[in-house]
């Protein structure tokens, strides 16, 4: 996955976020992203296709994506001190990813990062890498 653009500049007396993971408001805000993000997939029958791919139970889903994101964004490397290199294609190759799938994926997170109010820039630049990134992980 590429890793977000760059953080925006700060404005008169304003200092810019060091990192995406900064300017999310660090792990408090990616665990709500996530978390989100999962609840969405588990209660909107918009995601079924997507909730269908996913194990019974979101669980360990929730800590994979909240550790993953949370290193991408610039934070702590928290999967890959847990599972080495991330390979998210490899790891996502046994799952049956189209057109749908990547397309419930990218709403629902589009949504989460609505509902949990994170900066209209940094909406927009991390839809674009995660636009990017589920498009790739595409397999049918």
């Amino acid at each position: 996955m590429s890793e977000p653009q760059d953080t925006p500049t700060g404005g008169a007396g304003s200092a810019a976020p060091a990192t995406p993971f900064d300017w999310v408001g660090g792990e408090d805000a990616v665990r709500r992203l996530v978390d989100r993000f999962y609840d969405l997939m588990d209660l909107e029958p918009r995601f079924a296709q997507l909730r269908a791919i996913h194990p019974t139970t979101l669980d360990g889903s929730r800590d994979k994506l909240f550790w993953f994101l949370c290193g991408w964004l610039g934070g702590p490397d928290h999967f890959v001190e847990r599972f080495g290199h991330p390979r998210l294609r490899a790891r996502h190759m046994p799952y049956r990813i189209g057109i749908a799938e990547r397309d419930q994926w990218m709403s629902a997170m589009t949504q989460a990062m609505v509902e949990c109010e994170l900066d209209v820039e940094l909406q927009r630049r991390l839809a674009a890498s995660f636009a990017n990134t589920a498009d790739w992980m595409r397999n049918v």
